[in-house]
């Protein structure tokens, strides 16, 4: 019985860990974008050079009265809002907005972010982090919604020689997806770019 009891009590304990603050989905608004910290070998790479916690990003909205999350995985799909959270490490996650966005996100501009969202859907994840139409990676996606619809551009562009590539894990990945031709000029938008850009406040956080 005590055994029972201390098993209860560390579920207790660990469940309350993960899950921490619930999210209060009366405050969320669509536009907002939604920051966590994933678990790939990518994500690990990711943080090495770019020196940020959070490395995957998705923009929510409203499909019928839910609120999903628009997000360029493999390949580019709408995802429960509850399982995007669920993904990141010890489900932490930040939600921000852009400032301003009742009088900027009229419903006429989600409506056209929507549809040109509705029409990546089913487009392949871009590895290669390429600043095309070809293939589209997380914060590229929600880079070009605001920069193509409102004329905001949320975080500052960067070259990949940019970012800190001494470390063996980013060196690795590189090798093996570009091999020797490794696009040192190419333009990207990173996670912590777009998580500190000044167009943003945040409007939750579960820690």
């Amino acid at each position: 019985m005590k055994s029972k009891t201390l098993l209860i009590l560390l579920f207790c304990i660990l469940t309350h860990h993960n899950s921490g603050k619930p999210i209060d989905r009366s405050k969320l608004q669509e536009g907002d974008i939604i920051f966590h910290e994933s678990k790939s070998e990518q994500a690990t790479a990711i943080k090495l050079a770019t020196k940020s916690r959070y490395t995957h990003v998705g923009i929510i909205f409203k499909y019928g009265n839910v609120y999903k999350v628009l997000e360029a995985i493999e390949p580019v799909k709408i995802t429960d809002l509850d399982s995007f959270i669920k993904r990141g490490t010890n489900q932490h996650f930040v939600i921000k907005r852009i400032h301003h966005a009742n009088q900027i996100l009229k419903p006429e501009i989600i409506f056209q972010m929507k549809e040109y969202g509705n029409s990546l859907l089913g487009k392949h994840y871009d590895l290669y982090f390429e600043w095309s139409e070809n293939r589209i990676y997380c914060t590229e996606l929600v880079w070009k919604l605001y920069e193509k619809f409102t004329g905001i551009k949320i975080g500052d562009l960067k070259t990949l020689k940019e970012f800190d590539l001494s470390s063996k894990p980013v060196q690795s990945l590189m090798k093996k997806r570009y091999g020797n031709k490794i696009p040192y000029s190419e333009p990207v938008i990173s996670p912590v770019d777009m998580f500190h850009s000044k167009e943003l406040m945040t409007v939750f956080e579960n820690e």
